[in-house]
């Protein structure tokens, strides 16, 4: 049965999709790490340009952009007007230890802020290991506060939850927490999905360089879709394109509703001359852009298979505020 959803959200939702309900979304929210990617000394200015750059070549060919509120409004303001726009809301980076991770926000940003933009929808990034008990917890009434708040403002909210060891012993890229990860992503989806984000923004199941056996990757992910009770797209977490590929594929035949990719695109691009940045941009990224929206295109499962929009009627805005 397909949830009853209000008009703000089933717009938002709308924006940010492809008229055939899927999601092909470019990720450029990064801030930390983008700085990391730069030249030591580029200025604030040029960070911002070279972003804008990007965005606004790029966005002519994805349903959405994510970006950030540091560098992004300047690209916000000149990307393709047909693209849904998503803000991040939170602070880049996390609080607490390595093994007891906290989401932090922005002082000053605010989901009230980023529905004054215009934006389509907000995305929010959380470390969640289902396993670290009141932690988890904790970090699952934080998600439920900011659902609620965004479902007041009638933003739809993408959740991002990226899973972490719990054992300073046992590195994240390590065989030993690659065996624990099938089990962390699935029961985050359950968990999180359980508290009505609107979209999950989720990691592949399975580290790749260590599991190569493509039909348990489609297990994986059959598993995700069994258990998710909203809408995921997968997000592309930093790899090279041709790594991300058949893991778009993979996913979507196995029932997520597209993807969320960034550094798989348009990595190369920032540390690159003004006229080979153009040029990568417009043959390569926009090359990569295109076979990954093919790909959600055959195989992704519409975002309306979870959504019905509210009935039309004469007195429909009576009732507004409490759906």
């Amino acid at each position: 049965m397909t949830e009853l959803i209000t008009p703000g959200r089933w717009r938002g939702l709308q924006q940010t999709s492809t008229t055939a309900h899927k999601f092909n979304i470019l990720a450029f929210d990064q801030r930390g790490t983008y700085r990391k990617m730069l030249p030591e000394g580029t200025s604030y200015e040029r960070a911002a340009e070279i972003k804008r750059e990007v965005v606004g070549l790029l966005s002519n060919e994805v349903s959405a952009v994510l970006l950030d509120h540091e560098y992004g409004m300047e690209a916000a303001l000149h990307m393709n007007g047909h693209a849904g726009l998503l803000f991040a809301l939170e602070k880049s980076g996390y609080s607490g230890g390595a093994t007891n991770r906290d989401v932090d926000f922005i002082d000053g940003w605010t989901v009230a802020k980023i529905k004054r933009t215009g934006a389509s929808a907000v995305k929010m990034l959380v470390y969640y290991n289902p396993d670290t008990g009141a932690l988890a917890e904790e970090t699952e009434g934080i998600v439920a506060r900011i659902v609620a708040e965004c479902h007041q403002y009638d933003l739809p909210l993408f959740l991002e939850p990226l899973a972490y060891s719990i054992d300073l012993t046992i590195a994240r890229e390590s065989a030993e927490f690659a065996s624990t990860l099938q089990h962390i992503v699935t029961e985050t989806a359950r968990r999180l999905g359980a508290l009505k984000p609107d979209v999950l923004k989720l990691e592949f199941p399975l580290n790749i360089s260590v599991e190569q056996d493509q039909a348990l990757w489609r297990t994986a992910c059959e598993q995700i879709s069994s258990v998710c009770p909203v809408p995921w797209v997968i997000l592309s977490a930093g790899v090279d394109f041709e790594a991300f590929v058949p893991q778009v594929e993979i996913a979507c035949r196995a029932g997520a509703s597209g993807f969320l990719a960034g550094r798989a695109i348009w990595k190369e691009s920032v540390t690159m001359s003004d006229d080979d940045r153009q040029q990568f941009i417009k043959t390569v990224a926009v090359d990569r852009a295109r076979r990954l929206t093919e790909l959600a295109a055959q195989y992704a499962r519409p975002w309306t298979d979870f959504y019905t929009p509210i009935p039309a009627s004469d007195t429909w805005y009576t009732s507004y505020e409490s759906i």
